[in-house]
């Protein structure tokens, strides 16, 4: 029996002489151009439809757009990266643009590939999640692709930002706790390994904020820092190192709620209660500290705000590539819950 062929590929050309138009008049339409009125829109999507053209990502790419957006998340299983990512896709739904993802893999050299690639492959911009690379990386990137960068502090000529008050964010924890009692308060922080990009890193900011905090509100004797990393099993290390204390702390500020997870999952192992024993908060008030078995106090920084704020920022940029850059920084909030209380005695 012969093998069927191979259906054809719908064309505009295809797209014209069924909406009985010519092809000049589909790709305007296709490119929302000057000149295309709203009958014949009409009249061509209503072809496109009965059709099932889908148009060509490459083709449309030689004319200078392939209407795809690349996202780079650090960790997909850090649960606020998708909180970002929807306020981005949210932003976009009514655009022509396409979402694509690339993971980062929370290292220089894996980042540096799947940006490449998305460069490669011609996407008309890029939102890069909380990235590592050096800032001479990233505005090379920024000088092919218009380009913004979310969760990294400082600025560039060459690309957007937007960033949470990370400082802020963890002095309303401290404030929190303080409010409540509590004196010997210890954090978690993600362990910097590269001393030329400290300051612009959000974790290194929480970290400075926590230690602020301390010092105005007169705990600075107290001031406790373990440095692991922001995933689970680096806050359930964190805890371990913290319960293995002479004195061990009566509340843990995890610098992320993924720590946070791991924390809990330390302390219940421990056969330790939370608040009873000991408060935790995190921070990022992902859809894992509102679960009612959690109730998990934590830091809301607007996830998906910050996504459509990248997603506005790139749009423009796309359109303007010799705008100025932009820098967008979110003022975060505290949402108490049964995770914190007053001491023991």
């Amino acid at each position: 029996m012969e093998p069927s062929a191979r259906p054809r590929r719908v064309t505009i050309v295809d797209v014209a002489r069924h909406a009985g138009v010519s092809t000049t008049a589909v790709s305007k339409v296709l490119r929302n151009a000057y000149g295309a009125s709203p009958e014949m829109q009409t009249k061509v999507r209503r072809a496109m439809a009965e059709l099932g053209y889908r148009p060509h990502a490459g083709a449309r790419g030689l004319r200078g757009q392939t209407y795809t957006i690349g996202v780079m998340l650090p960790d997909i299983r850090n649960p606020f990266f998708p909180e970002v990512l929807d306020g981005i896709t949210r932003s976009l739904e009514d655009t022509e643009y396409q979402v694509l993802l690339g993971p980062g893999g929370n290292g220089e050299k894996a980042e540096a590939r799947v940006t490449e690639a998305m460069v490669d492959r011609g996407m008309d911009g890029l939102v890069l999640v909380a990235p590592v690379s050096a800032r001479a990386h990233l505005e090379r990137v920024a000088s092919m692709v218009p380009t913004v960068v979310v969760g990294r502090h400082g600025s560039s000529p060459v690309y957007d930002t937007v960033v949470d008050d990370d400082v802020e964010g963890a002095s309303l924890v401290v404030g929190h706790l303080a409010a409540l009692g509590h004196r010997r308060i210890a954090h978690i922080e993600h362990h910097e390994t590269d001393p030329t990009r400290l300051a612009e890193m959000p974790n290194a900011r929480r970290a400075d904020g926590y230690r602020q905090a301390m010092r105005a509100h007169g705990l600075e004797e107290w001031i406790d820092v373990v440095s692991t990393s922001y995933t689970q099993e680096g806050g359930y290390r964190g805890a371990g190192e913290l319960l293995s204390r002479p004195r061990r702390p009566t509340a843990v500020f995890a610098g992320a709620d993924v720590v946070a997870m791991g924390v809990l999952e330390a302390l219940a192992e421990a056969g330790l209660s939370v608040p009873g024993d000991i408060s935790v908060s995190g921070y990022d008030n992902t859809t894992f500290a509102a679960f009612r078995p959690v109730s998990l106090t934590s830091v809301d920084q607007a996830g998906t705000e910050i996504g459509g704020h990248a997603a506005r920022l790139l749009l423009e940029r796309i359109a303007d590539r010799n705008r100025r850059s932009v820098q967008v920084s979110l003022s975060p909030t505290l949402v108490p819950r049964r995770s914190t209380a007053r001491p023991p005695e």
